[in-house]
C-alpha cells in the first residue's frame, strides 16, 4: 500500500564516513555546530551559516547559496560519492548495547498527501518553508527523515541476511558513543522483493522529521506542477527516509521544568496536587516513573512520586491516556496556569537522554522551581494517535539515537 524505491545514494567513502557524518541540523545551535564541525563535516552543508565570521543569519541568501556550493565541493573532493546503481541500504544504530536496523529508501510524496505516511505532530509553516528552500536549492534530500513501519518478518529476514553475510560498507562510533553501521543492498532481486513487500505495508509513521517530511512533499508537488509532462515517477517525486520496524524502536522520556509555582508556596503546591494525585515524598533519591500515570516531581530539594487517581485520565482515548495530557491538564494548566506549551516562556523541556539528574540540577540552580519526570510514550500509543488522525501534545516523543546526517543522501538532479 505504500510506494518505496531504491535510489543512487550519495555516500561518504568508508575512510571519510566518520568525519563527514554529523548530528542533524536541528539538534545543534549554530555556535555548537561551528565548534563541532571538522573540515569534512556535513554541518558545513546543513548549517552553512557556521562558515561565516561572525556566524551569519541562517535564513539569508548567502547562507542558502553556501549550502549549495559546499555540497558541490564535497562531491568534487570525493568526500561524498554517488553510487552508479539504485540500491536500498541497511542503516543500523547501536546505543547502550542495543542495535536497531533500518532501511534507507525513497518514499513518494503522494503517500504523504494521501495520509499513508502518518504524522503525530503539528508543523510550523516557517520551519517548513526553511526546509523547502534547502531541498529546492540542492535538488536533494541531504538529511533523511526517520520513519517506522509495522514489523514484517520477511523484511526482518532480508535485513538479517545482509548484516550476517556482508561486511558493512562503513562502521564507526561517533563522539557521543553511538555506533553507526551501513550496508549497500546491490542485488537486484533482493531490491525488487523489498519494493514488493512494502506494497503490503499499510502505512508508514513519522517518528522524527515532521518538518522535513512536509517540506519534501511540498517540493515534490511544486516540481510536479511546473512540469507539463509530469508522470509521477520522476526522481523529484521521491524523498529520503530511513524506516525501522516498530518493534525495534524505543521512545525515551521527554520531561518538563517550570520557572515558578504561579504564586504558590511548595506546601500549597503539594496540597493542590493531592486533589488528583496520590503524593508520596521520596526524599533525596531521584524518582524514576514506574509506569503509566506515575510521575516524578522535584520540588524544594525533594523528589516526590505522583500517581494520577483513577478517573483523572481516559485510557480509551488515544490522547487522554497520554501522561503529557494528564500532566498538562491537571498540573501545568490547572495549578501552574500554563495554557499553551508552545508559547509559554515559563516552561522548558528536557530530553530524557540527559538523565533525570539534569532536572534536579536546573531546579537546584534556581533557574527553575519545579521539575516533572514522565514515563515514556510507547510506539503503540504513537501509532494509535497517528491512526486516529489525532495530534500529540508538543514535546511528547524523543527518539534516540538520532539518525546521522550524511550517511546517505538522495539527489533528484537529472
Amino acid at each position: 500500500m505504500v510506494k518505496v524505491k531504491a535510489f543512487k545514494g550519495i555516500c561518504p567513502p568508508a575512510q571519510f564516513a566518520k568525519e563527514v557524518a554529523s548530528r542533524p541540523y536541528d539538534v545543534l545551535s549554530s555556535a555548537e555546530a561551528k565548534k563541532e564541525a571538522g573540515e569534512k563535516s556535513l554541518l558545513h552543508i546543513i548549517k552553512p551559516e557556521i562558515d561565516f565570521d561572525p556566524i551569519a543569519d541562517e535564513h539569508s541568501q548567502q547562507v542558502y547559496d553556501r549550502a549549495v556550493e559546499n555540497f558541490s565541493i564535497w562531491q568534487d573532493n570525493g568526500w561524498l560519492v554517488q553510487d552508479e546503481t539504485e540500491n536500498y541500504y541497511v542503516y543500523a544504530q547501536t546505543m547502550e548495547g542495543r542495535t536497531q536496523y533500518g532501511l534507507a529508501l525513497c518514499c513518494h510524496y503522494q503517500d504523504y498527501l494521501d495520509g499513508k505516511i502518518k504524522k503525530h505532530e503539528l508543523t510550523r509553516p516557517d520551519k517548513e518553508d526553511d526546509r523547502m528552500i534547502h531541498v529546492r536549492n540542492q535538488q536533494a534530500n541531504i538529511e533523511p527523515v526517520f520513519f517506522s513501519y509495522p514489523a514484517n518478518d520477511e523484511l526482518d529476514s532480508i535485513v538479517g541476511n545482509i548484516v550476517k553475510n556482508q561486511e558493512p560498507d562503513f562502521d564507526f562510533v561517533a563522539e557521543d558513543g553511538f555506533g553507526h553501521h551501513f550496508w549497500r543492498i546491490t542485488d537486484k532481486a533482493t531490491n525488487d522483493r523489498i519494493t514488493k513487500l512494502f506494497e503490503g505495508i499499510p502505512a508508514l509513521y513519522v517518528a522524527d522529521g515532521h518538518h522535513r517530511t512536509a517540506a519534501a512533499a511540498r517540493v515534490g508537488q511544486e516540481m510536479a506542477a511546473a512540469n507539463p509532462n509530469h508522470k509521477g515517477t520522476e526522481e523529484y517525486c521521491w524523498f529520503l527516509a530511513v524506516v525501522f520496524p516498530d518493534n525495534q524502536l524505543r521512545i525515551i522520556d521527554y520531561n518538563r521544568v517550570v520557572k515558578d509555582l504561579n504564586g504558590l508556596t511548595p506546601i500549597q503546591m503539594l496540597d493542590a496536587l493531592e486533589e488528583n494525585f496520590e503524593v508520596k515524598e521520596i526524599g533525596k533519591e531521584i524518582h524514576t516513573p514506574t509506569g503509566l500515570h506515575n510521575f516524578g516531581m522535584y520540588l524544594d530539594g525533594k523528589w516526590y512520586s505522583l500517581t494520577a487517581k483513577p478517573g483523572t485520565y481516559d485510557d480509551n482515548d488515544p490522547i487522554g491516556v497520554l501522561d503529557v495530557t494528564v500532566l498538562s491538564d491537571l498540573v501545568l494548566d490547572k495549578i501552574l496556569g500554563i495554557k499553551d506549551l508552545r508559547t509559554d516562556k515559563r516552561i522548558d523541556f528536557v530530553g530524557g537522554i540527559r538523565g533525570l539528574g539534569e532536572l534536579q540540577k536546573r531546579v537546584d540552580s534556581g533557574e527553575m522551581k519545579v521539575a516533572f519526570a514522565l514515563y515514556p510514550v510507547s510506539m503503540k500509543q504513537l501509532i494509535d494517535i497517528a491512526d486516529s488522525g489525532n495530534i500529540m501534545p508538543p514535546k511528547t516523543t524523543w527518539f534516540e539515537p538520532k539518525l546521522r546526517s550524511g550517511v546517505v543522501i538522495h539527489s533528484f538532479r537529472e
